[in-house]
């Protein structure tokens, strides 16, 4: 139990050394919704690899964390801040945007959005 809860403490300490350069890229908004003046935490793209790099993670709002971490709790209005993120240059940015827009894939702003966003072969293959 202790090596386990050992790795998970070395993998939130190599994550929370990111943070720096994720404030950076962010300009300390929210990379999904923009949130600005609100808490922001560092969220690792799934899956996890065995190293921790910023371009798997984002800079995420506690209202996006949960929701994407809650489905169920899902408040699809929200979501329309996609429109913005889909574009972003960051691959990260365009995946967890992408996976998030299949979810809302019965909206038809969010089919719409999926449709004309375009991604290069690697982002492709991770969404």
């Amino acid at each position: 139990m202790a090596k386990g809860y050992n790795e998970h403490q070395q993998r939130k300490n190599e994550l929370n050394i990111l943070a720096k350069d994720l404030v950076r890229r962010s300009r300390a908004k929210c990379e999904l919704c923009e949130a600005d003046g609100v808490k922001l935490t560092v969220f690792e793209v799934p899956p996890e690899s065995e190293t921790v790099t910023a371009d798997q993670c984002l800079f995420i709002c506690e209202t996006c964390r949960e929701q994407i971490e809650k489905p169920k709790r899902m408040d699809t209005d929200h979501w329309r801040c996609l429109n913005n993120s889909i574009w972003s240059e960051v691959p990260a940015v365009q995946i967890m945007s992408a996976r998030m827009l299949k979810r809302l894939a019965k909206q038809h702003w969010a089919e719409e959005l999926l449709d004309q966003a375009y991604f290069d072969e690697e982002v492709e293959a991770r969404i």
